[in-house]
């Protein structure tokens, strides 16, 4: 187990670890569907779902790996989108796109046990977001709680890569034994800050298999558990 005497810095992934995505996505997907039902009716929008547009996301993100641009990224699954109902068009693509981005940034909701972790832990230590996802107008609700965020569409590497969660530890002014990283993906976090030497803790918001947990330092089910973690409450829940 890693020492926590040291530790000055303490980092989170951002979709499913602060905010449901997946939640927010679907629904701003549903609302592109809409809006294309309207400007293309027909047989093939109105059998056009939800899960098919997904699909044809991550296909396009397949053939684009190694672009850590997402929104370029999800311009073309809505360009791929209409190709594939015979209605290729750039520029209702580019409005769709633009439509989908509105919802998922203006729409996105907190868990409830963010705000109140992040007020228990401010005040001792510096606080920031290390994310391979692109939510910047999401963090309005937390533009005062982070003191650095770190973006992998702005360094250009992903987690697990050494080098963004190094760049994290650049920004908050500490060594990577000083810093610990809070994430729902054992492969994206948990092996990213253990990679670094930093505290890994593994978020597991749904119960889900614990099969890899014991790679991560702590396995909590909730943010609140992070404060008795580093010495703030009394409960501890460890890997």
């Amino acid at each position: 187990m890693k020492r926590l005497t040291r530790l000055k810095a303490i980092s989170f992934d951002g979709d499913m670890t602060l905010w449901d995505f997946d939640k927010v996505m679907r629904h701003s997907l549903g609302c592109a569907l809409a809006e294309l039902r309207v400007r293309r009716p027909g047989s093939a929008t109105a059998e056009l779902t939800v899960d098919t547009m997904i699909e044809i996301r991550e296909t396009v993100a397949d053939e684009m790996r190694g672009t850590t641009d997402l929104e370029a990224i999800r311009l073309q699954a809505f360009r791929r989108t209409l190709a594939s109902i015979g209605a290729p068009d750039d520029d209702l693509a580019a409005h769709l796109n633009a439509l989908y981005l509105r919802h998922r940034f203006e729409e996105v909701e907190l868990y409830p046990d963010v705000l109140p972790a992040l007020e228990r832990l401010g005040d001792r230590y510096s606080l920031g977001l290390v994310s391979n996802g692109n939510g910047y107008p999401s963090l309005r609700a937390l533009a005062d709680r982070f003191a650095f965020l770190v973006f992998s569409q702005d360094t250009g590497v992903e987690k697990p890569d050494p080098r963004i969660f190094l760049h994290a530890c650049e920004l908050a002014g500490c060594a990577p034994d000083e810093l610990m990283h809070v994430g729902d993906s054992l492969q994206a976090d948990v092996a990213g800050a253990n990679a670094v030497g930093s505290v890994s803790v593994w978020l597991n918001r749904d119960g889900g298999s614990d099969c890899g947990a014991s790679a991560a330092d702590y396995a909590i089910r909730t943010l609140d558990e992070l404060a008795s973690i580093v010495g703030v409450d009394a409960h501890l829940t460890s890997a």
